[in-house]
């Protein structure tokens, strides 16, 4: 589901074909989930975006908005399967393109839309909202354009850690850390601490930082709460630089390495061998590396943990029981009870609190980019 970097991308597409245009036709569905779930409707937006001129466009974290000419402004959230469509624009990476067949490409508007509209004059743009499973949110604030960060959803937000860098400070995250006693993972995906970072993001923060999702984080040393606050800022950073185009990420990110999980044709491992592991914390599967990632505090009960098919094998060979073999694999013992953690944002039905890109030969199994 997109996170931070995807929708930077997004926010750069609006900007380079909608701001500063007028609109002159817009046409929406009346979708009780995308629109009345957030107090709204197809019509309501209609009226608020008929003959209203584009000024700016920006984001927070997940969120992003459109501020017109006169109140109210649209403010999004992309959910799970959200996109902004652009016609004749490739907002989304290419290889989600190639899967597509000619026709979809020149659909118009794209399935599942939800609002589409078109602007006028000699560069008119043509764009359209779509959400094949309807967890995005679309709504109308009521503000001045310049005050949308203060009206709800975005106020009960926490900071951007690109946009907000004199927030989001090391001092910021340590005192959120120690105020706090949930697993490190869950901290990251809680939208009321940092806003933006989604699954992968906080895979590869803990990565680069070498500590262990699970490890509580209340229970990490000084240098260790420095080596995340650095490693946050700069994984979300490079990745809005790169406008989530992962084919420009470092080749010592976690991220080129961590889709074959479940792939007959993935590895699920380092180029040095080291194996990749997979476990649940916060409600979501992580990606680690169990070489890298050591425990140095306490840990919850163990989250449920995807098996490790070799250990499972020589389990079945040695009439071991595979959560046996499994936990000697990772070094640990097994135990009945589940963590109760934190869940991000997308996995609540309420919203207030670049998707991971497919890659070369689309061997890598994320969700892709909608375009």
């Amino acid at each position: 589901m997109p996170e931070i970097a995807e929708v930077a991308r997004i926010v750069h597409f609006l900007r380079l074909h909608l701001v500063g245009k007028k609109i002159a036709s817009v046409s929406a569905v009346d979708d009780a989930n995308v629109f009345g779930k957030v107090g709204t409707s197809g019509a309501a937006v209609e009226e608020a975006l008929r003959n209203k001129k584009v000024v700016s466009a920006g984001s927070q974290g997940k969120y992003f908005w459109i501020a017109l000419d006169k109140p109210p402004h649209l403010v999004m959230h992309f959910g799970m399967t959200g996109w902004i469509h652009i016609k004749g624009e490739k907002t989304a990476y290419t290889n989600y393109y190639k899967k597509m067949k000619d026709a979809e490409l020149e659909q118009w508007p794209p399935r599942f839309w939800k609002f589409h509209l078109a602007t006028e004059g000699e560069s008119a743009a043509e764009v359209a909202f779509t959400d094949a499973r309807r967890f995005g949110r679309v709504r109308l604030v009521d503000c001045p354009g310049g005050e949308i960060r203060k009206h709800s959803p975005l106020a009960e937000n926490g900071p951007d850690p690109v946009l907000d860098v004199d927030i989001f400070t090391e001092s910021y995250l340590r005192g959120r850390m120690k105020s706090r006693h949930v697993p490190v993972k869950a901290l990251l995906l809680d939208q009321t601490v940092i806003s933006g970072i989604g699954n992968w993001v906080a895979d590869e923060t803990l990565y680069q930082a070498k500590l262990h999702p699970e490890q509580y984080c209340d229970d990490f040393s000084k240098e260790e709460m420095t080596e995340l606050y650095e490693s946050i800022r700069y994984v979300c950073q490079t990745a809005v630089d790169k406008l989530g185009d992962s084919d420009e990420f470092p080749a010592h990110w976690l991220f080129n390495h961590r889709w074959g999980k479940g792939d007959k044709s993935g590895s699920a491992k380092l180029p040095n061998g080291d194996k990749l592991a997979f476990i649940t914390v916060g409600g979501r599967t992580s990606c680690y590396s169990p070489a890298v990632q050591r425990k140095t505090g306490g840990i919850p009960a163990r989250a449920k943990t995807e098996p490790d098919e070799a250990a499972v094998k020589q389990a079945r060979k040695q009439k071991v029981p595979p959560t046996a073999a499994e936990d000697k694999a990772d070094g640990t013992s097994r135990k009945k009870t589940r963590t109760k953690g934190v869940k991000d944002e997308e996995s609540k039905d309420k919203d207030v609190k670049v998707l991971p890109v497919d890659l070369a030969g689309g061997r890598r199994r994320s969700a892709r980019l909608r375009s």
